[in-house]
């Protein structure tokens, strides 16, 4: 029961959706033989019966073999299997004509018209219905339901059927046909919607590591090109200086030297705000990035008072969660709390809806591997791990100076709307 249990959970949601869909039309045959040709046997004699089952039975079967082929193409998988619906096509229409001739002009009995008349229906409807996988488009459903209807009115009037009893299995048709198509159409919309929409949050993560990467790209640009520009200038007038022996070169080289130094400054600066983390800002950009992503994200604790260096580096820890939370797992809830003692601060993120993890499992990963190294220069510990059937926590904790009292500010709630922040996600996953 674990190990199936498991294999549940370690599937996505587009996955799960497909493993449902799949299995749903796996079902269909089942449902096809029971309420259609198990009957036959307590209604019509001998051979007739055993006729009508295995001819139902083989339809139950090419239908499976169909919706399944087809839902692969709809994934894009493989070609559509256009042989195997011409054949379910008409196999549908021989098993239903053979039913109606049965019912007809078969083995007189006090059910025995009805029991066949139902095979008729029924096979039209589910032949039907596994057909519209491969149709795209409302109004070709509609003709598909309306033409089956109006094919069996046309073939029942013609073989004996009065008026009115076409007319109402041709009404039959429509119920039947129209229920079975409408299944079908719902269940490839969805899942195609679900598997758009993983695409959507998967494309949001990558953007926002992007954006982030442009906006260090452009930083630094802006501070190299000015300066490497005036270096330039500068050197090649002193170059020119140096050549007539005017002592104005060795000012400028000065000046050079100290436009280098002034940009090496500049470059640490960028670098530092890249490579630090402000706590507060890090948790509001968590939780905006979780609720757009359609996770349900809490925040709870005090932020303001810490060392900067504690916040830098617990900013880097949510920063990690934050991004293995979007592009691992399935998760619907997501849950960040700060919690400060008089020694030490404990960080803890966790989330549900994982596979096994809602980030890599413990010791693997560089993700983890850098937090603990980020961790390690404040004496800090990491840990993470399964923390339930489905759920996984983080869990960091940093001691705290002697002489350090923090304020007891409140996070951002979860109910806020958290303002844009320049460092969403990181791009280090684990």
């Amino acid at each position: 029961m674990g190990g199936r249990g498991g294999w549940w959970r370690g599937k996505s949601t587009p996955a799960k959706v497909e493993t449902y869909t799949r299995w749903s039309f796996h079902t269909f045959p089942f449902i096809e033989v029971a309420t259609f040709a198990l009957p036959a046997f307590g209604y019509v004699p001998a051979p007739v019966n055993w006729i009508l089952f295995l001819l139902v039975s083989a339809h139950a079967a090419v239908a499976a073999v169909t919706a399944s082929l087809t839902l692969d193409w709809t994934r894009g998988r493989r070609p559509l299997p256009v042989r195997l619906l011409w054949a379910l096509g008409t196999a549908t229409v021989v098993i239903a004509v053979v039913s109606l001739v049965v019912a007809l002009h078969g083995p007189r009995g006090a059910d025995n018209g009805a029991a066949a008349g139902t095979v008729f229906v029924g096979v039209l409807s589910f032949g039907v219905g596994t057909l519209a996988l491969a149709v795209r488009g409302t109004r070709r459903m509609v003709y598909g339901v309306l033409g089956a209807a109006v094919g069996a009115g046309a073939v029942a009037v013609p073989a004996g059927v009065p008026a009115p009893g076409a007319a109402v299995a041709a009404g039959a048709v429509v119920l039947a046909a129209g229920f079975f198509t409408f299944t079908s159409a719902f269940s490839v919309w969805l899942l195609n919607a679900v598997y758009e929409l993983d695409e959507a949050r998967e494309t949001r993560a990558r953007l926002a590591v992007a954006e982030e990467r442009l906006r260090f790209g452009r930083d630094l640009h802006d501070v190299m090109g000015r300066n490497l520009a005036v270096v330039a200038l500068k050197s090649e007038l002193a170059v020119q200086l140096a050549r007539r022996g005017r002592p104005e070169a060795v000012e400028q080289m000065v000046e050079v030297q100290r436009i280098a130094r002034e940009t090496q400054r500049e470059v640490r600066e960028v670098v530092r705000g890249y490579r630090e983390a402000d706590l507060r800002t890090e948790l509001a950009g968590a939780q905006g990035v979780l609720t757009a992503a359609g996770i349900d994200c809490e925040v709870s604790g005090p932020v303001t008072g810490l060392p900067v260096e504690i916040q830098s580096a617990l900013g880097w820890v949510v920063r990690e969660a934050t991004t293995n939370v979007l592009r691992h797992g399935d998760a619907a809830r997501c849950s960040v709390s700060l919690r400060v003692a008089k020694d030490r601060v404990t960080l803890t993120v966790e989330n549900d809806g994982a596979p096994g993890t809602g980030t890599a499992e413990p010791g693997r990963g560089s993700g983890l591997a850098g937090l603990r190294e980020r961790l390690r220069e404040v004496d800090g510990v990491l840990r993470a791990g399964p923390a339930g059937s489905d759920l996984f926590r983080l869990t960091a904790e940093v001691p705290l100076p002697p002489d350090s009292v923090p304020e007891q500010a409140p996070a951002p709630e979860s109910g806020g709307s958290p303002r844009p922040v320049p460092h969403p996600v990181s791009e280090v996953t684990s």
